[in-house]
């Protein structure tokens, strides 16, 4: 059976949506992807023919196993080449992920394994996510909270940063916030901003980027 980029790309969403907390329905991916609704169906289809894809009565997406297998070896893919972008070549953080998505699917076996010999096997890609499927809940049963819902006058460390939005990632980065960045709330602000402290000056943030960024308390 041929595996397109197409049903690559639809695997690999219906996974990175499950680890960020997602119920996955074809509306999901619609958003997830960007694309019709109408194409949406016929791709859920095909995967469902090829046998990569189960549909509830109730319209929930999971992959089965030869699908969250082909899912699972995209994204350790994806943080290889984000990990060589940024510990090889330098690359800006907030860049890699565009990158990386444009570079997974030419990406050689052989190619890969060589990837994997010289930057080892684990490790966090450069927004702070590890490698395979993480959820909210095993990031709170690590200690992480996400920077939303932090009380003021708690000083923390960024842990990890949604990385899917490239407006978002330039922003944070701009206000100095990044993966072991450490930063205080200063305040929780009536307009659900907050007010921060990092690096020594105070910044704000909304609370709808807030919730994208995970951190761990300073020890």
């Amino acid at each position: 059976m041929r595996i397109t980029i197409s049903k690559e790309n639809y695997l690999k969403a219906i996974a990175e949506a499950e680890s960020e907390g997602q119920t996955v329905i074809a509306a999901t991916l619609a958003r997830w992807l960007n694309v019709s609704p109408p194409a949406v169906t016929m791709a859920i289809k095909r995967l469902k023919r090829d046998g990569m894809l189960l549909v509830a009565a109730d319209g929930r997406l999971t992959l089965t196993d030869a699908g969250r297998s082909i899912a699972t070896r995209l994204l350790n893919r994806h943080h290889l080449i984000e990990r060589m972008l940024t510990e090889i070549f330098g690359m800006e953080w907030y860049k890699v992920h565009e990158e990386a998505e444009a570079l997974e699917h030419a990406v050689s076996e052989d190619f890969e394994r060589k990837l994997m010999d010289r930057l080892g096997p684990g490790g966090a890609c450069p927004h702070g996510n590890v490698i395979g499927l993480d959820t909210p809940q095993l990031r709170r049963d690590r200690g992480w909270l996400p920077l939303a819902e932090l009380p003021q006058g708690y000083a923390a460390q960024v842990t990890s940063v949604y990385e899917r939005d490239r407006k978002l990632l330039e922003f944070l980065d701009g206000l100095g916030i990044r993966p072991e960045a450490q930063l205080q709330v200063v305040a929780a602000n009536y307009d659900e901003t907050l007010t921060l402290e990092v690096g020594g000056r105070k910044v704000q943030l909304g609370r709808a980027a807030a919730e994208k960024v995970w951190t761990e308390p300073v020890r």
